[in-house]
């Protein structure tokens, strides 16, 4: 999936520009082949000094006070290590870069990494430090499903809007049967951002005429 990912965006570019080379305000961006891949706690460790992986809500919360990342204190483990994450680490990211290795927590529909437990087959493709795609091998446990969900609504009930609830009709269709799957989701409106070195996305969207039409 990284493969066809990084196959497609090259892709597109050379069609565009005719070159892997193009700007995006005062930085080269090179969309050649290969894109580098990176481990999300790697990253984390890296621009933070702090090996995070592991850590529960409260030494998480910590790190993030003492990194100056601004969170709420009643911020679930994956609110906090997922604002650590973007003020500390997506900054840095300007040439493409794959993350990836999520932890569960912060991918309950995403199939367990087959070789370390806590982690989920999810990857994110980056450029200039915006989220350009997102994709993972899709649960297809409902056991497993189910016990995640129910700790999602745990935590949304604790005050994580974020947090998902308990689907019964989409724990229904996995138990009827659902078979190895994949899901790849591409912001197109970010792309076509950098393919035209816009740094407003009302730029590339068609703003305002796309508002829901109130009613006289």
């Amino acid at each position: 999936m990284m493969d066809m990912t990084e196959e497609l965006v090259n892709t597109i570019v050379t069609s565009v520009h005719g070159t892997t080379d193009i700007p995006y305000g005062e930085t080269s961006v090179s969309y050649a082949r290969p894109f580098r891949r990176a481990r999300m706690y790697d990253l984390l460790h890296e621009h933070t000094g702090k090996d995070l992986r592991g850590l529960d809500r409260a030494q998480l919360l910590a790190s993030a006070r003492e990194a100056n990342v601004p969170v709420e204190s009643s911020a679930s483990a994956m609110k906090i290590l997922d604002e650590i994450f973007s003020v500390k680490v997506q900054p840095h990211l300007l040439q493409p870069t794959f993350i990836m290795d999520y932890p569960v927590e912060m991918s309950p529909l995403a199939k367990s990494h087959r070789t370390e437990a806590g982690l989920v087959e999810r990857f994110e493709l980056f450029v200039m430090g915006k989220e350009i795609a997102n994709a993972f091998s899709e649960l297809n446990d409902p056991i497993e499903q189910r016990l995640r969900l129910e700790e999602q609504a745990k935590i949304r009930s604790d005050g994580d809007d974020e947090a998902m609830v308990v689907d019964e009709e989409f724990l229904h269709a996995l138990e009827v049967g659902m078979p190895p799957t994949a899901g790849l989701g591409i912001g197109i409106d970010r792309l076509v951002m950098l393919l035209t070195n816009t740094d407003s996305i009302r730029d590339v969207l068609f703003f305002p005429q796309m508002r829901p039409i109130e009613a006289p």
